[in-house]
């Protein structure tokens, strides 16, 4: 895709910084870089330069680096100046920049567009960038990364394969099944590896929840009847005051909840509202939500105290009965299952178990969805699928196969028609 504008932007984030990036791409970088420095530098070499206005004013000293078509991110002639970091210095540039002819400031994500329109990336890894760059632990760095690195694209693309190859025969057994090298049915083997990836495809999209802890999360709700030390554990489990503690029953009329890095992991740890019969009309709202937020979360820790009983609950979740308060308990305390906030027993304990349950939560051999627009695409192609599966003529179950194969690659923004011709003259040789 050829370009008309020129875009420039502050790529390297708040100002004032040590250093600011300002990125060019589009046909007049070359243009723009010859008014800003009076000749082109060598491409790919950082080049030491003064960057003038067009009134010969200097704006600042810094090294330019041009990446020539169509060897760069975008695919397009760019340009990189990297500058001192103040607010003027970049203001100066960036007004400068403005006033050439062909240059505007890039919208939102348009570089990376651009590098898509461009084939030097699909839609899974523009995605997984936009994921890189918001990563906050590190299971979410490895996890877009592994994306960025067309972990995603591969396996979708392979399966794409096994579409086109089937589509091959099956067209070919409709149209040339008078040729020689044309076998004469191919069906049972091609609807057998379809149901085969229809089932592949199933457990796919069962693993999205992974990818959601990985992102969104590893939900935790500490639930418990009232004073049962639910906001000091929270307090402690976040080594700072969160939650309001007090000895009134009912303090804690809604969820609050904090996010902490556990192994590597985003985990939401939620203190929630005492749970109890006798409670009024505010409060006993809270404790609807402090229930909801146990059955919705990913792992639930309900806290007994000493002569306390269990809240009257039914959680289908993963939960585990920790004993509160523990330096006033009279028998020996499993340190896993208990723990003491004014002493600090078994909270460092109960902080591993919380983050090692989170790493399994979140753990995944090979590629996973990692977005809702991948899982809706992926259920897309399975009906397709299991329609073309229990379809009478085969002129619609090719036509069901031809629509999986579509919605598939929706996913990584490429669909392309001229696949399917090159599939069949390679597996035979009609017309030669």
């Amino acid at each position: 895709m050829q370009s008309v504008d020129t875009i420039f932007a502050l790529s390297s984030g708040a100002l004032p910084s040590g250093v600011a990036v300002v990125r060019l791409s589009g046909p007049h970088t070359n243009e723009a870089l010859r008014q800003l420095l009076g000749k082109l530098p060598a491409p790919r070499t950082a080049a030491y330069a003064s960057i003038r206005s067009r009134k010969g004013l200097t704006l600042d000293r810094g090294l330019v680096v041009l990446f020539p078509e169509p060897a760069s991110f975008t695919g397009e002639d760019c340009a990189e100046l990297q500058l001192h970091g103040s607010k003027a210095v970049v203001a100066a540039v960036l007004t400068e920049l403005s006033s050439i002819a062909g240059l505007r400031h890039a919208e939102a994500g348009e570089f990376t567009k651009r590098a898509f329109l461009n084939g030097k990336l699909d839609l899974l890894q523009a995605e997984a960038l936009g994921d890189l760059l918001r990563a906050e632990t590190e299971a979410q760095r490895r996890f877009a990364l592994s994306n960025a690195a067309g972990s995603q694209s591969q396996l979708y693309q392979s399966w794409r394969g096994r579409f086109l190859h089937a589509r091959a025969m099956i067209e070919a057994e409709l149209d040339f099944a008078d040729e020689s090298d044309v076998p004469g049915s191919v069906s049972d083997v091609v609807w057998a590896d379809m149901a085969s990836l229809q089932d592949e495809i199933e457990r796919h999209i069962d693993d999205f929840h992974k990818a959601e802890i990985i992102r969104d999360g590893f939900r935790v709700a500490i639930l418990g009847a009232p004073n049962a030390g639910k906001s000091s554990l929270l307090n402690s489990l976040a080594q700072r005051d969160a939650a309001i503690v007090t000895d009134e029953p009912g303090t804690t009329r809604d969820v609050i909840e904090v996010a902490l890095d556990l192994e590597g992991h985003k985990v939401l740890i939620a203190d929630t509202a005492g749970i109890r019969d006798d409670a009024g009309t505010v409060e006993a709202i809270g404790i609807d939500r402090a229930v909801k937020a146990g059955q919705a979360a990913d792992l639930a820790l309900i806290l007994v105290e000493p002569g306390g009983q269990l809240p009257p609950l039914q959680l289908e979740t993963e939960h585990m009965i920790i004993k509160s308060k523990a330096d006033l308990w009279e028998d020996t305390l499993d340190e896993a299952l208990a723990v003491s906030t004014v002493t600090g027993f078994g909270v460092d304990t109960l902080l591993r178990l919380i983050g090692s349950k989170a790493e399994a939560a979140a753990g995944a051999k090979g590629a996973i969805p990692s977005h809702l627009r991948h899982v809706e695409l992926l259920m897309r192609t399975r009906e397709a699928i299991l329609a073309a599966l229990a379809g009478d003529e085969l002129e619609l179950r090719a036509e069901g196969l031809r629509r999986a194969s579509d919605e598939l690659g929706r996913i990584s923004g490429r669909v392309d028609p001229e696949e399917l011709l090159g599939a069949v003259f390679a597996n035979f040789c009609i017309g030669k």
